[in-house]
């Protein structure tokens, strides 16, 4: 991206989430009862925020816009205007940067503080009170991602349920302490494509591995607090995007890779 923008093309209200099509973004989010939203884009750092632009378009409840010369790669968020009535289950609050629901790609974690909430932590209206601090430097920030990976004929092995032997792994754990792969590759999505594991998963009998969460997680709080990191991944962060811990490259075309060896 050249420079810096100051509005938004009308673009498409699908698919949802952000969509390069080799000349630009489009930027697509839903939601029932925004009044609107603001497309916030951030510097590589994702520490500045260089534009909020207004979406420009509302079609059957998703806010959409296209972002002409912007590339993979670019780091943004939303900022949601609406109603603050939590006695009637409205929280909009535009102080709050908000990560894409359909983000593909995250970057940066998430850092607890009391500036995350809608609401005034503390305040004696507890949750009915607002909250006028910027969370933007304490979270994370979605990626344009990078479609350009083309996955010719694969396809999953459609192996039959009764010939099936499923292998349960995590995808950290499975590969951290496994000597025979690069230091790098270990626990992450590149020591799980490693030649060295599936050579040890076919000579097993093994037909499918299903993996234990591997989508964008939260380390808790409490847990944080107590030196301890949340292993599991059940506190979701990013249903359609990576750990990026898992990510040996940062680059979101390692997972995709490692699926289409695995199907080999």
């Amino acid at each position: 991206m050249a420079a810096t923008p100051d509005r938004l093309d009308i673009g498409q209200p699908y698919p949802l989430g952000a969509t390069w099509d080799g000349m630009g973004v489009n930027f697509a989010v839903f939601s029932a009862h925004a009044e609107k939203i603001e497309l916030c884009l951030f510097d590589r750092s994702g520490r500045r925020e260089l534009a909020r632009l207004t979406l420009p378009e509302c079609t059957n409840e998703v806010f959409h816009g296209y972002l002409p010369n912007a590339l993979p790669g670019q780091l943004y968020g939303f900022r949601a205007h609406g109603p603050y009535q939590p006695e009637h289950g409205h929280r909009f609050n535009p102080f709050k940067l908000l990560l894409d629901p359909y983000a593909r790609q995250i970057a940066g974690e998430l850092r607890w503080t009391d500036a995350l909430f809608g609401y005034r932590v503390g305040s004696p209206r507890a949750d009915l009170s607002f909250d006028r601090r910027d969370s933007a430097a304490a979270m994370p920030k979605a990626v344009v991602p990078d479609g350009s990976l083309k996955w010719g004929d694969d396809r999953p092995p459609a192996t039959a349920w009764r010939d099936s032997i499923i292998y349960e792994a995590h995808v950290r754990g499975f590969t951290k302490l496994r000597e025979e792969l690069p230091a790098h590759e270990r626990g992450s999505f590149a020591g799980l494509a490693d030649p060295y594991v599936i050579d040890h998963l076919v000579k097993l009998g093994i037909t499918a591995i299903e993996l234990l969460p591997v989508h964008a997680f939260v380390q808790d709080r409490f847990l944080l607090e107590k030196g301890l990191r949340n292993y599991w991944g059940y506190s979701t962060l990013a249903f359609f995007a990576p750990e990026p811990r898992y990510l040996s490259t940062g680059e979101l075309n390692e997972m995709r890779v490692a699926v289409r060896r695995l199907h080999a």
